[in-house]
């Protein structure tokens, strides 16, 4: 399966910003999907991801009840709206896929090219 990751861009803090993940080659649907994301001299974290039908999500703490994974498997799309943005969460965001639901990124054999999201302070 290929990725392409966009949306990413400039952005105030508290502002919102929905990045998009489009999925082409297999089956969209047999794959879990995840974001993660890496910020300048850091490792790479997770982020969010969400099951096959979209039925369960997972959350990093840090983006809990700001962040929401969606998915549309008619469009082969996995969508991450962000809501009130802080500084803390720029970085480099990358889509990925798995057969497996998890929040580990060694799962993920699939992955996009990385959108940027920059939040001013």
């Amino acid at each position: 399966v290929q990725l392409q990751a966009s949306g990413g861009g400039l952005v105030q803090a508290g502002g919102p910003l929905r990045l998009s993940c489009a999925a082409s080659g297999r089956t969209f649907s047999s794959y879990a999907m995840g974001w993660f994301r890496q910020a300048p001299g850091k490792e790479r974290e997770f982020v969010a991801a969400i099951s096959w039908s979209g039925g369960s999500t997972y959350y990093a703490g840090s983006v809990k009840g700001r962040f929401t994974i969606s998915r549309d498997n008619a469009k082969n799309t996995v969508y991450l709206q962000m809501n009130s943005l802080k500084p803390e969460d720029t970085a480099v965001y990358y889509c990925a896929a798995s057969t497996r639901f998890s929040t580990s990124s060694t799962v993920y054999p699939y992955w996009g090219q990385g959108t940027l999201v920059t939040v001013s302070s």
